[in-house]
Formats: C-alpha cells, structure tokens, sequence
C-alpha cells in the first residue's frame, strides 16, 4: 500500500512554507551514445530515420551502433544534405539523389551547398545558383546578368551601367530566410531576390568575423556561424551571439534546426543545443567522441554529431524524476554497487570491474540510506524499507567489529571475498591502519575521521526517526549514544586502537580554538554540538546535557554562525559543505533551546547563501525544509532532470568556455566562475561542487548515483517534489533486468554477522 508524502512539518514544524512544489512533469531526458570511427567524419544526414556519414569522402550508413559502407554509393564525396524528401550527395564528378532505393547522378557540376526555397530544391556552386525543376538543375542567372543594389550604378530610367558584371559567388552557403534567399560568402551576407545582389540590406549592425563557416534560416531568424561567436539577422538588424549572451564556445562551425524549436550549433569545443533561451553544453568524451564539431543531422528526438573522432549521439527520452529515480536504483543492482550493505564505486582493474573498499565506506552509504528511509516515508514500499536496514546494518557493523565500544571503522575487507586490494593509504595520504579481525575474515580500517561520525549520525538518526522499529530502533539509539560517549570519554577527539588520537577526529578546543586546527572551529564545533543534540533527544542520558554544556562554554555554537569558510582559496573542502549540512539537518530537528537554535538558523541562512549559487537539491531542501523559507525549489528539480545517466566518470571540460560567467542574481562567495549544469560534468557523489570546472577520470571509474536518489526522495519526503500525475509505467519506471550484469561480479565471500 502507498502513503500519502509527509511534509517537512513532520520533522521541523516551520512556522510557513514559503516556496511552492514542484509538479514532476514529463521532460525529455538526454541518453548518449559515442560511436568511434577510425576516421574523420565530415558530414552527416538523416535520411528515412538512417543515419548516413561521410568518411574519408565515402558514403557510410549507420547499423545499430557500427557504420558501413553503402556500397552503390558515389565516392569522392564532399557534403551529405537532405532536402525535398531526398537525400543528396555533392561530389567531385556532380551532385547525386538516393532515393531510398537507387543513387541517381542529378548534374555535373561541383555544388558547395543544397537547401529548401518556397518548397523548392535549390542548390549552389561557387559562383551560381540553381532550381530543382522537373528533374533538372536550373540556373537562376537572368539572362542579362545580376543586377547590383550599389546606387551608384543606378541611371534615372533604372538601367544599370556597369564596368565589371555582378557575381553572386564566391559562394559558402545559401539559406532560405522568410521567402528570400540569402547567400553567405566569406566574411559577407548578401540578399538575392533573383535579379539584385544585395549586400547592402541591413540597417544595424554586422558580422563578428570574417571567418564564417555556416548559415542557417530558423523562424524569425537567420543565423551564421563564425569563429567569433554567431551573427543573428532579424528583421534588418544584425546582432551578435558571444559568451556574455550566454553562448559557451564563440568558435562555431556548423548550424542546424532541432526538433522541439531548438538549434544545435557545432564548434571547435562541443557541441551547444540553444532551447528556450537556454544553452546545454556537450563536450568531448562525456558526450562525444571528439571535440571538433564538423556537422549536425536532427531526426526525431535523436541527434547526430560528425566528430573528428567518430559520431556523438543524443537520443531525448521521455522521463519523470520517479522513472530517473527507477533507472539510477537499477543500476545500482546491474552494475554491482552493492555490497554487505554499503555502497561502492567501481574502477577497473585488469580489465575488470571491482567495488573499491575506500576510505569512507560507511560516509558514502550514508546518502543510500537516507535516501531508502526517506522513499520508505514516502511511498511504504517494504522494499525500500529492507534496503534501509541492509545499509543501516552495515554502518551498525563498522562498530561492531571494533573491540572498543563507540569507535567504529572506516572500511571493512574481506580476505576472501575482495578483489580489491587493502588501500595503502589512510587521510590526507598518511598510511592507512587495517586491524584483522580475531576469525581471520576480515581487516578493518581506522583512522576514523570527522566525516564518518557526521554521516553516521545524519543517515542513523533519519533511519531511526522514520524507519526502525522495536529493536532497530533501539540498536540505532544505542549505536548513536556509544559514539557519542566515547568521544566525550576521550576527551572530546577519537581515539585509535593504539590510544593515539585520529588525524581528523578532533573536536576538542586545543585543537579547534588554537591556530593549528582554528580553521576547522565552525565545522567541526556544529558537528560536536549534533552529536550532543542527537544523544540527548535519542537517550536522555544527562552526561550528554553535561557534554553540551561544556561545548556551549567554549563558544562552540558563536563559532558556527561563520562556519563556512570562503576564503583563502587551499581553506575552501567541498565536502565541509556535504558535512555542515548533514549537521544543520540533524541539529535543528533535535535542538529545543530557542537561542540556540536562532544561533544555528543564522550559520544555516549565511551558509545557503553561500551555496545558492550551486542550485544543488540538497542545499536547497536542507534549507527549505528547516526555515521554510523560498529555497528555489524550481532549479533543484531542475538540477535533477540534468543528471546525465552514464555514470561513467568521463572527462569534462568547461574551463576554456566563453559563458564563464556567474548568473545575474547570484554571488560568487568561493571565486566560482559559472555554475556548471549537471548534464556538462559527470556523476558525482553528494560533496558534489557545481564550481569545477574540470574533472572525470577518462572512464575508468562508475561513480554510485546515491547522491540524486538522497535528493530525489528527500525532495518528496518534504514535499517539494510532486508525485507525478501519470499513471503510464513507461514514464514512472523502468523494467527490471533481473540478473543482469554490467559492472562488478556479485560479492562472493562471507556474510556480515547479525546483531539483532
């Protein structure tokens, strides 16, 4: 049975809710494809919903996902076109028609361009321009030659006397724009109404370049693509297209119309879809096979990019956010994310795929659970119910398995049943600390830092307050209040097996308020005052009232209002980001001191205002869900429809972009340059940061999408996402590929114990 959403009420009673949800409505979700080829591809049509390519000037059609030569095929090929229900091929020896059955040699001559004009095929040379009629290819030269628009040249009875005769040509492309024919030649636009060569049509403005490489007529519009951005003709006005108007790469090389209102630009850097009013970015290797863009071909939903590397293929699917949500939980199971309970990234090792046992194992389960519990909340389905157990139970065994009651590992690996190997490092590069286990089954991790303890007591407590029950329940309080009192027992830092304190697992003030640790005083200390909080709502233990007291003594909670640091630069760790939030989560549900919690509203408000930028659900929710105020609920459920699905960490590269700009009501706090779309760098873990530039690891890892189910579910649980109005199982889920595999072969080795 369903359940109807809980609201943010349910857990923070907010005094308004001042931002509206969001309706989760059909949207068309990019799925990608990269074919490689062992050559340039030049150019590329779509004839009949085939596509065909030119390489290496022969004609080649695409088969599934491989090209093959289309052997009656003219070769030497310059240009594939598709125009007047045909397509057509230009070439050394003439211009050629497929039909769909046969190649048919239209005319001799060598034509640079072909387009459609008052639903007419016309096609151009360099110097001349013809008219398909009846089959044959008809000059539009009058017979007593073109006519100029230079007045100069114009008598008084309207003869033209002229010394030199008027060229059209030298011609690089033709294009029809509102029942005119427009000639582009280098570095120069004329209008040809059939007897004047106008070049003199405009009222404002020009080209931004002479190197122009493309024309294209959409609508209102005539576009022309330059290696200094493009030049919009509308009505008599010229204007440009540059970075600071939003276009990403100014260096263009080709044009053509989309198929929703849209127009893809191909450049020297990617590929650009220009959509209401909005640019998406595809670059090479995330999307492509290359960076140079030679030319575009557009079918229905699905787009084709000629790469010097091969054919880049966009294909637009309808989704909803719960289908994406489908698809992101089944590859978790296809690709063999899980294991024992905790969630992996892969990578390859000779050649195979194999979950890394890191070191954070427990930090990076941390958003599946809370994602599971949250969806659970929302929906009842016993299966998201299990899977929060299965994850909780691993987080409850990584204390377990540590002789000392309150210390917990980092990582747990198996002798047996890991093709992973120990890592060799521990935090910050230090040498890492396995201790076996007395059976010989296992090595655990140490070294356990502030991050662990944090994750651990956001995703415990979300799955005590709204999954456990009976004795999960109490297993989950109990695993909270060890943690807890062995910090407060070692004096306020962890404490290793060999007595000596953690690297990262200080919270005591000779570390945090001295100039050693100073930089870590907000963070750390709102990280403390959660541990206090969430035991003493937990357990009622009063040494926890005294552990907080004690914190609230060392001005641990003024230190938080500036817990963000945003400068210098080397002080600025995306993941303090990942860890705050976790904190405020935590903190103000259990926190019941009206002055305190005003103190930690005021660290939250400069905190968000900080990331807003980013427009990161998790941010975003965080902040909503706590104050209720306006936390721009429309771009989170916009950021999560740009998730691309690949979860390969293919290279991204945005630096060399001429958009790098910050939106207009927004603030850089961190010296961002741009916030960077989902769909322009790869999956990320929840520490994600909008404000790199640059990144990927050339495909070799699969990173785990924890990160968006976290924000999806939550954004239900809270009620800024919708449920959507569908009922259709095609735009709700996926179909289950029941054992199949993709990533990493199922954990074969010995089983967690049970506890409970």
């Amino acid at each position: 049975m369903l359940l109807n959403a809980v609201w943010a009420q349910d857990l923070f009673n907010p005094p308004h809710r001042l931002w509206k949800p969001q309706e989760d409505v059909v949207y068309l979700q990019e799925v990608s494809e990269k074919i490689f080829t062992p050559s340039v591809v030049t150019s590329v049509a779509v004839y009949e919903g085939v596509c065909y390519a030119l390489l290496n000037q022969e004609v080649f059609l695409l088969n599934g996902n491989t090209f093959e030569k289309a052997d009656t095929a003219p070769g030497r090929a310059k240009m594939l076109k598709t125009a007047g229900g045909k397509l057509w091929v230009t070439t050394e020896e003439g211009l050629f028609m497929f039909d769909g059955e046969e190649w048919k040699k239209m005319d001799h001559r060598k034509f640079v361009d072909i387009c459609m004009h008052r639903e007419t095929v016309h096609a151009a040379t360099g110097n001349e321009i013809f008219r398909l009629e009846e089959g044959t290819f008809v000059s539009l030269k009058p017979e007593t030659g073109y006519r100029t628009s230079n007045v100069t040249m114009v008598m008084e009875d309207g003869t033209q006397l002229l010394a030199d005769p008027v060229e059209l040509g030298p011609i690089q492309r033709i294009a029809s724009y509102s029942g005119t024919l427009y000639i582009l030649r280098l570095g120069e636009l004329v209008c040809f109404d059939g007897q004047v060569v106008n070049g003199d049509f405009t009222d404002w403005g020009s080209l931004p370049s002479r190197d122009t490489r493309d024309m294209l007529g959409a609508g209102s519009r005539l576009f022309i693509a330059t290696n200094r951005g493009m030049a919009v003709l509308r009505g008599a006005s010229v204007y440009e297209m540059k970075g600071s108007d939003g276009l990403p790469v100014e260096n263009t090389t080709c044009l053509e119309q989309g198929f929703d209102g849209d127009l893809w630009i191909g450049t020297e850097r990617g590929a650009v879809r220009m959509v209401n009013d909005e640019w998406h970015y595809f670059g090479a290797d995330l999307w492509l096979p290359d960076n140079k863009v030679n030319d575009i071909a557009v079918a229905d939903s699905i787009v084709y990019i000629a790469t010097d590397g091969g054919v880049g293929t966009i294909k637009y699917e309808p989704y909803t956010l719960l289908k994406k949500a489908g698809y992101y939980e089944r590859h978790l199971e296809e690709w063999g994310h899980k294991r024992l309970g905790f969630i992996h990234l892969l990578y390859q090792k000779n050649g195979e795929w194999v979950r890394e046992v890191s070191d954070n194992d427990g930090g990076h389960t941390a958003p599946y659970l809370a994602a599971m519990c949250f969806k659970y909340a929302v929906t009842g389905e016993e299966s998201a119910r299990r899977e929060a157990i299965e994850s909780f139970n691993a987080i409850l065994w990584l204390e377990k398995i540590v002789p000392i009651d309150g210390f917990f590992a980092r990582a747990i690996w198996s002798t047996t049943g890991d093709k992973d190997e120990m890592g060799r490092h521990g935090s910050g590069g230090l040498p890492a600390k396995w201790y076996p286990t007395p059976d010989g089954k296992w090595f655990w991790k140490g070294d356990t830092s502030s991050d662990e303890v944090i994750a651990m007591f956001y995703s415990v407590s979300v799955f005590h307050d709204l999954v456990a029950r009976g004795k999960e329940k109490e297993e989950a309080k109990e695993l909270l209040r060890r943690v807890a009192n062995y910090i407060i027992d070692c004096g306020w830092v962890l404490k290793d097996m060999d007595g000596e304190t953690t690297r990262w697992g200080r919270w005591n003030p000779e570390y945090l308020l001295r100039p050693y640790g100073y930089v870590d005083r907000g963070i750390n200390g709102l990280e403390a005052l959660t541990f206090m909080e969430t035991a003493i709502a937990l357990t009622g233990d009063p040494k926890f009232e005294d552990g907080l007291q004690q914190l609230l003594e060392w001005d641990y909670h003024t230190n938080t209002i500036r817990q963000k640091n945003v400068f210098p630069p080397e002080n600025i760790a995306t993941w303090d980001d990942e860890h705050a939030f976790r904190s405020y989560y935590t903190l103000l549900r259990y926190v019941k001191n009206p002055a305190l919690r005003s103190v930690y509203l005021r660290s939250l408000e400069r905190t968000w205002e900080v990331k807003r930028m980013e427009q990161i659900p998790w941010f975003n929710y965080v902040y909503g869900a706590i104050t209720g105020n306006d936390c721009e609920a429309d771009k989170a459920v916009k950021h999560l429809r740009e998730w691309v699905l690949d979860c390969k960490e293919h290279n991204y590269r945005n630096s060399h972009r001429n958009d790098l700009f910050v939106e207009p009501g927004y603030t850089s706090y961190e010296r961002g340059r741009k916030r960077i779309s989902p769909r322009e760098m790869c999956v990320k873990r929840g520490s994600r940061s909008a404000i790199a530039l640059d990144g990927g690891a050339n495909g070799s890892r699969v990173m785990e999408p924890a990160g968006f189910l976290r924000d999806y579910w939550m954004g239900r649980y809270h009620g800024f996402i919708d449920a959507p109005e569908t009922n259709d199982p095609d735009l709700i889920s996926v179909e289950k590929n029941r054992g199949k595999q993709l990533g990493a072969a199922p954990y074969n080795g010995p089983q967690k114990p049970e506890f409970y």
